[in-house]
């Protein structure tokens, strides 16, 4: 396609792929970004079978992609296609960001990122350091979560799951730090927390409401939540009715959207109130701030 001054425009394409994709809420925050910074680009939904992903993932540049967003069921298959950005994500051995180098197909993971951005975007005061948080879930995105409060200085992490062979599966990952507790006494262990984190699906619209006994938990605690459809979960209007400090899903959503735009795209993007808004309302029409 030819630009007004008669040279040719490039167009940046990139996408989220998966299987279901149709969900997906990605084509809104990066086409947000792409308006708002005025660039050429394109970000679509593509379904891809498992049995697609490898061939998917070779073909990547020849089909003009800059790279690609990974969700759902293919963040640990993908990551043993790809070549490991960093250290982090060789740890996790999921990745949910893929882009081009020299030819090479690297990966990442931004699930930890996004979680601590947007925690620190929405309680700027919190510290972490010292700190003991309880992690409600052991699956991939609770891993990622782990992963960056220990580098965040956190003592010790409690990690409350369904099958405590799981989460003690992150402490051998991790270390002692991590602690295995039984889910069912995930609220013995809240007394001395700063942070309590809910990675599972428990909450999300369609599933059963979370249930723990919140009056253990010190009052100036922060109370988080990984679930974004309802935006805000029971979970987080029990804790915000006792006065805790709460941090909804969507904002994980977006900030680990982040990097991804910045790698493919060359710019790097702003988590705003407009974006916030506009993600909102495709949840939940009757959103008002």
């Amino acid at each position: 396609m030819a630009s007004p001054g008669g040279r040719d425009r490039v167009l940046i394409k990139s996408c989220v792929i998966g299987w279901p994709i149709s969900h997906s809420r990605s084509p809104l925050i990066h086409g947000y970004w792409l308006k708002q910074l005025g660039i050429d680009g394109s970000y679509t939904r593509q379904p891809v079978e498992p049995s697609a992903l490898a061939g998917f993932i070779r073909g990547l540049s020849d089909a003009g992609y800059a790279g690609c967003n990974v969700t759902l069921p293919h963040k640990e298959d993908a990551f043993r296609l790809i070549l490991p950005a960093d250290a982090s994500t060789e740890r996790l051995g999921a990745v949910n960001t893929i882009y081009l180098r020299d030819g090479r197909v690297f990966g990442t993971n931004t699930d930890g990122e996004g979680f601590i951005n947007s925690l620190m975007d929405s309680q700027p005061g919190l510290s972490l350091k010292n700190s003991r948080a309880v992690v409600l879930g052991a699956g991939g995105a609770s891993i990622a979560i782990v992963n960056v409060l220990l580098e965040q200085g956190v003592s010790e992490v409690a990690i409350a799951n369904r099958t405590r062979a799981k989460a003690q599966l992150l402490r051998d990952q991790f270390g002692s730090r991590v602690m295995p507790v039984d889910w069912d006494t995930a609220a013995d262990h809240l007394s001395e927390c700063s942070l309590l984190v809910n990675t599972t699906s428990l909450g999300m619209k369609g599933q059963a409401d979370l249930v723990i006994d919140l009056s253990r938990l010190p009052i100036d605690a922060v109370v988080t939540d990984i679930v974004y459809t309802p935006l805000r979960t029971k979970l987080l209007m029990d804790a915000a009715q006792r006065g805790h400090g709460v941090v909804e899903g969507l904002g994980m959503l977006l900030h680990q959207a982040v990097r991804g735009f910045s790698l493919w795209f060359g710019e790097i993007p702003r988590v705003n109130p407009d974006l916030y808004d506009l993600v909102a309302r495709d949840i939940d029409p009757a959103y008002a701030r």
